[in-house]
């Protein structure tokens, strides 16, 4: 176990078996005529307790409604920081600049993601409704005030094929 911002100590878990049920939620997304972004949150006890596609079509295109920003706004509202401290956000893509603050003001403790950043922006390119920040969520954890513990990128190439050819037109 590793310790959250609390100092409770964070479980032990089956990251890639959590982080393929993340990629499961992004390929439902992508399905659904929607981003190919997919991010569940896992309590201590190793259950889901929620998941989220990305909501860019859904929400009336809102380029701000990524799969992680709409999970810790939904987990802030529903579960207090401290609950929130001893759980873990996997998801199908490093969470950008916008995403990882979502994650730290809701004060999830754990990020466990797929495909990074960099490679999401090398793969994607120019896209209008994608024009993704090379900025790893670490560096934004990092000016914060109270520790995220980060794991990835994990099982990127899987992570990768969820975004294969879909930028590939204008959406």
């Amino acid at each position: 176990m590793s310790d959250d911002a609390t100092g409770a100590a964070l479980p032990e878990l089956d990251h890639e078996g959590f982080l393929r049920r993340a990629f499961d939620v992004a390929r439902r997304s992508r399905d659904g005529g929607d981003h190919p972004f997919g991010a569940i949150l896992v309590g201590p006890d190793g259950r889901v307790l929620m998941e989220q596609g990305n909501g860019y079509t859904a929400e009336g295109r809102d380029m701000t409604a990524h799969a992680e920003r709409l999970l810790a706004s939904r987990a802030s509202r529903a579960h207090p920081p401290r609950f929130l401290a001893t759980c873990t956000l996997y998801t199908s893509a490093e969470p950008c600049a916008m995403c990882a603050g979502a994650i730290y003001w809701a004060g999830i403790g754990r990020v466990v993601y797929g495909q990074s950043e960099r490679h999401l922006k090398a793969q994607t390119g120019d896209h209008p409704e994608n024009p993704t920040l090379d900025l790893p969520c670490r560096t934004v954890f990092a000016a914060g005030q109270r520790p995220v513990t980060v794991i990835g990128p994990l099982l990127e190439d899987e992570a990768a094929a969820l975004q294969d050819g879909f930028w590939a037109t204008e959406g």
